[in-house]
């Protein structure tokens, strides 16, 4: 595709150049200049270019992202307590310290304590899950990227289309204007050759592509990087393809649909207790915990208009629930343990 651009365009300002400087050579009112038209033609070359390059770096945005969720060090557990160390310096069956709110810097197996670590970009649904098992390029995370920038790079069925046209249009057309070139010089009006080297010109000026080959990468770059920002990732780039003829949809065990977080949808009370004043009482306790399933029953009771009171004498117990007084009445909220 270059090479017929260069030709078109080289063509095009040549002609232009005799026409403007040796009009005299040139038949009777073919003096004419396409400097305009080279223009236009380099600059769609040039902005189509750009285009795709600004996509590339939106695209990219994703990854980088993704990159971001790691954390750059690791409160590792060592002779004398946990210390800080770069990510690259922890190892396979290091003992990592988890705090609360802390990242999880690499994949590995809880061993000591309980948490709640938010796993739905992995697995679909959120769970309670520490040795390392897995640091550095083998961890989930960095596969993660690594399949967005192989389903980045690859080439879809219809892109290898487009490459095959393309590697036998570019000689088509330059043996179109050679073809060109002969019938005028052969059977064109004197002087043949003038008439035969503007009409070769134009062919080339015509033929030349100035999208081809941009759009199909451009769309790829475009479509995986906007389906990793909303969490859709692409082992292949063919299968962004195939997507489009996709007319079921089939879902593993670990595949659940959901909105990534906790949410009541069901709260049942014994007989003698009200519903809303139980989800009050509750979702009161609950605005002072960072929970997730705190979160969630907050979010219910204020989605429900309820006002929540003021809470005193909070406690929290890791692993087992919260308790508080509200209103005068002692609340306690928590797993049957």
């Amino acid at each position: 595709m270059n090479s017929l651009v260069v030709l078109g365009t080289s063509a095009a300002w040549g002609y232009s150049v005799v026409s403007t400087f040796l009009p005299s050579v040139l038949p009777s009112g073919t003096a004419n200049v396409y400097y305009e038209a080279a223009a236009v033609i380099v600059t769609l070359i040039l902005l189509g270019r750009f285009l795709e390059a600004r996509a590339k770096g939106r695209t990219s945005q994703a990854i980088k992202r993704l990159v971001g969720l790691q954390p750059k060090t690791a409160r590792v557990i060592r002779t004398g307590g946990a210390i800080e160390l770069p990510l690259e310096q922890v190892v396979v069956g290091d003992r990592i310290e988890i705090r609360p709110g802390d990242r999880v810097p690499v994949d590995g197996r809880v061993t000591e304590g309980e948490s709640y670590v938010d796993e739905s970009m992995i697995s679909g649904e959120p769970a309670f899950t520490f040795a390392a098992t897995k640091v550095g390029a083998d961890t989930v995370l960095a596969q993660i990227i690594r399949m967005v920038e192989e389903a980045q790079g690859s080439k879809l069925p219809i892109q290898a289309l487009v490459d095959k046209i393309t590697s036998w249009f570019v000689p088509a057309v330059i043996g179109a204007a050679v073809l060109t070139f002969a019938v005028w010089f052969v059977l064109g009006p004197s002087p043949a050759l003038t008439f035969a080297l503007i009409n070769a010109v134009a062919v080339l000026i015509i033929a030349c592509p100035c999208a081809m080959g941009l759009a199909t990468p451009t769309s790829i770059m475009v479509g995986t990087g906007r389906a990793a920002e909303l969490g859709i990732l692409f082992r292949k780039g063919e299968a962004l393809q195939t997507l489009r003829s996709a007319q079921v949809v089939a879902l593993d065990k670990t595949g659940t649909l959901t909105k990534g977080k906790p949410e009541l949808t069901d709260l049942t009370v014994r007989p003698g207790f009200d519903r809303n004043e139980v989800l009050r009482l509750v979702a009161s306790i609950e605005t002072k915990s960072e929970h997730p399933i705190a979160e969630a029953i907050v979010a219910a009771a204020q989605r429900d208009g309820l006002v929540l009171s003021a809470v005193a004498a909070f406690q929290a117990e890791p692993g087992f629930g919260v308790a508080g007084t509200v209103a005068g009445q002692r609340i306690l909220v928590g797993a049957d343990r």
